[in-house]
């Protein structure tokens, strides 16, 4: 007898929600017990033994709201019965796991994971099974291994011959000894010499480290940013003090409007002294190469004095700005982080252009035409920071002596 995908999840809430045995659940669906068995084994495999005879399995007492039924803490970034309640709702009405992430709260990438961790192995997706899934594969705590007089040895015994943390632990596993007891990681050799009372190494063993540095060092933001593909680039404190005041034109500021998702988007331009606006259309996607080429082809219609500076975030998709500085002969300058308000004339004007382009839309559906006339009709309107006068008329009295 084939069984119905609500009879199914009913199964699954009698036993992990109101801690039925398989006999009582099987019973009251009306199942046999060689297919509450195959259920059982389907989302749990082994891992999990309810007795097949008994009314009230070891699973009683997971409630709807029991979040932390073993009075360990619970991170609040962790989902709750409610949340995945809320992942089988969209499923049963098919919706995409982007939608059921909005109606969440959280991002499409923690929807995706819960599926594929927790669906049971022919697909179907029970949030009663799901969270006593998740509840029982929480990590447990555990004691930290150079508390264990014989290991801590070794690592000292290293240590003072000159080996790094980083030696000893790959070395302890290319020995592998004694299995994964037998195993530290570098990380956990620096927690017992920089953490007071983690494990049983020695105080003075920081000496034997290349460093010899008694404390760890504060991995800070500078420090961390070597690798990025800005380390090279101007900042803005670097930008010359005209383009603060707006006298000189040729200097704009530049960013991204994104799409719903971030799976599209729009490049925006603006012109600080004329507020003049250029609009990049990017169809596919917005990479560092693409969003290059595009404002390459724009601006580069433009006349040598009026591509003075570029000021833009620091987004990824500028990530190739020495190749926009060399094609238009411009320098980029590049904000602080999180600095929006350093790019004020760019925010401005993304906030009126989501007047054609609205939040949440899908913007690889406008087409280079749909953009030009948003471009057009944006630049045909009298702004009240430029005596009301609009930004095509100011920038045609500035190419008109270049002609």
């Amino acid at each position: 007898m084939r069984h119905s995908v609500r009879t199914r999840r009913r199964f699954y809430e009698l036993v992990c929600l109101e801690g039925r045995g398989l006999s009582s659940a099987a019973f009251e669906v009306g199942a046999g017990m060689g297919s509450s068995t195959r259920w059982w084994r389907q989302a749990f495999g082994m891992s999990m033994q309810v007795s097949k005879g008994s009314r009230h399995g070891p699973v009683v007492g997971v409630a709807r709201d029991a979040d932390v039924s073993d009075g360990r803490a619970r991170s609040r970034r962790a989902l709750t019965f409610a949340d995945r309640a809320m992942i089988e709702y969209g499923l049963v009405h098919d919706h995409s796991p982007a939608h059921i992430a909005l109606r969440i709260g959280r991002c499409r990438s923690v929807v995706t994971r819960e599926l594929g961790r927790n669906r049971c192995l022919d697909g179907l997706y029970s949030a009663a099974a799901a969270h006593l899934r998740a509840m029982a594969a929480r990590a447990r705590p555990k004691g930290f291994k150079l508390g264990d007089r014989r290991l801590a040895a070794h690592v000292t015994e290293r240590l003072e011959q000159g080996w790094s943390p980083q030696l000893i632990a790959q070395m302890m596993r290319v020995d592998d000894a004694g299995g994964d007891d037998e195993h530290v990681s570098h990380e956990t050799i620096y927690q017992a010499l920089y953490v007071q009372g983690r494990g049983l190494l020695r105080a003075d063993l920081h000496e034997h480290l290349s460093t010899r540095r008694p404390r760890r060092r504060q991995q800070s933001r500078a420090a961390k940013s070597t690798n990025s593909p800005f380390a090279e680039a101007f900042t803005i404190s670097e930008r010359p003090a005209e383009v603060a005041d707006r006298a000189v034109p040729g200097h704009w500021e530049g960013d991204l409007i994104v799409g719903a998702f971030g799976r599209s988007a729009i490049g925006t331009l603006v012109e600080r002294s004329t507020r003049f606006t250029i609009l990049l259309h990017l169809p596919g996607r917005h990479t560092a190469a693409e969003v290059a080429e595009a404002m390459i082809r724009e601006m580069s219609v433009l006349p040598e004095h009026l591509r003075r500076s570029l000021t833009w975030d620091r987004g990824t998709e500028l990530a190739e700005y020495a190749r926009i500085q060399t094609a238009l002969d411009m320098r980029v300058y590049f904000c602080d982080p999180h600095s929006p308000w350093q790019r004020g004339s760019n925010e401005n004007t993304n906030r009126l252009l989501r007047h054609w382009f609205p939040k949440g839309a899908d913007l690889s559906t406008f087409t280079a035409e749909d953009l030009h006339n948003a471009q057009d009709s944006l630049n045909a309107r009298p702004r009240p920071t430029l005596e009301f006068e609009t930004p095509a008329l100011r920038l045609n009295r500035l190419l008109t002596p270049a002609a």
